[in-house]
């Protein structure tokens, strides 16, 4: 009896499933942003949602719900009805630096109590340095820091930002030792790298293009698995320590228990959007890579960087403010 009892649930809960993915989407979709407009994820949401409008019939709303670093738009998602209609973009540190990092308290846990629909995007992370820095690449940067053990100082945006955790990681993997001077903004970073009291920063891309352009900072290289076409020949932090390979991605998650026939609907649109080629080009120019993927995609990510970003945590005893 017992039996028959699991397998009628199972059923009508397949056709529950089935019976929503065959109503989605049936109005607007929210999509929730995180963090404010004019950064990386507000950027990547909106081209996504511009051109996921058209596809499923239906407007693709963004909306900014800042606070707790993405953490207040996941927790209204995790709560969200599971229809499909309510979606948020996610990031590497939700997943990975937040449920690990001393001192954060979370309403929810991130890898358990939302839905992952897809890997999305991948900012290329890069290495800039001041134009008064005393080297010029890689191999010359990790010859002055040994030989000169605290005198190099790295920026961040705050202790346990993606910033801080990659000079963390960098000086674990090459035997150096640097002062880490956080801001509050990478906009004050950037001043005083320009200005040279401050030597370097690992960060995203797309931060530093205009002062890249203006020649107050100066590219070194790479820290992603691979360079982009903006800086094809810029060389990569790997080629030279090669363990550093660094991808702050981005993905897309729903409520919990979102049925896997609505997450496969997603999933289609999603991989139409990635061969468009108007939103590959814009994409490039953006300092963005495309990484469209299937849930499974998705949570590879988080769990190689949970064990990554874990160990750094712990092996530099980094605290969040």
């Amino acid at each position: 009896m017992l039996r028959r009892s699991i397998a009628a649930a199972a059923l009508v809960a397949g056709f529950a499933g089935a019976a929503a993915a065959a109503d989605f989407p049936s109005r607007d979709i929210r999509f929730l942003c995180g963090f404010s407009a004019g950064g990386s994820c507000d950027l990547v949401s909106r081209m996504f949602a511009e051109k996921l409008g058209p596809i499923f019939g239906q407007n693709v709303v963004v909306e900014n719900k800042t606070g707790a670093s993405g953490m207040i738009a996941l927790t209204e998602v995790s709560r969200g009805a599971p229809d499909g209609h309510l979606v948020t973009l996610s990031t590497m540190a939700n997943h990975t630096v937040l449920p690990q990092m001393p001192g954060v308290k979370l309403a929810i846990d991130p890898n358990r109590d939302v839905t992952p629909i897809a890997s999305l995007a991948n900012v290329y992370n890069m290495l800039i340095a001041s134009p008064q820095a005393p080297f010029q690449t890689v191999p010359e940067l990790i010859r002055y820091a040994k030989a000169n053990p605290g005198k190099l100082t790295y920026a961040s945006v705050g202790n346990g930002s993606s910033q801080h955790l990659a000079g963390a990681l960098f000086q674990r993997l090459t035997g150096t030792e640097m002062l880490h001077v956080p801001y509050r903004g990478g906009a004050n970073a950037l001043v005083d790298i320009t200005a040279g009291r401050t030597d370097l920063m690992f960060g995203n891309m797309p931060e530093f293009l205009g002062q890249i352009a203006g020649k107050g900072v100066r590219a070194i290289a790479f820290g992603a698995a691979q360079a982009s076409p903006l800086f094809p020949d810029l060389p990569l932090v790997s080629q030279t320590v090669p363990e550093f390979k660094i991808g702050n991605w981005f993905g897309l998650v729903g409520p919990a228990k979102l049925p896997p026939e609505i997450v496969a609907k997603w999933v289609a649109a999603l991989e139409k959007v990635a061969a468009d080629p108007d939103f590959q080009q814009r994409m490039a120019k953006n300092g963005l890579e495309i990484i469209v993927g299937p849930p499974a995609r998705l949570e590879g990510l988080v769990k190689t960087d949970l064990a990554r970003w874990g160990e750094v945590i712990r092996g530099a005893n980094i605290r969040a403010e």
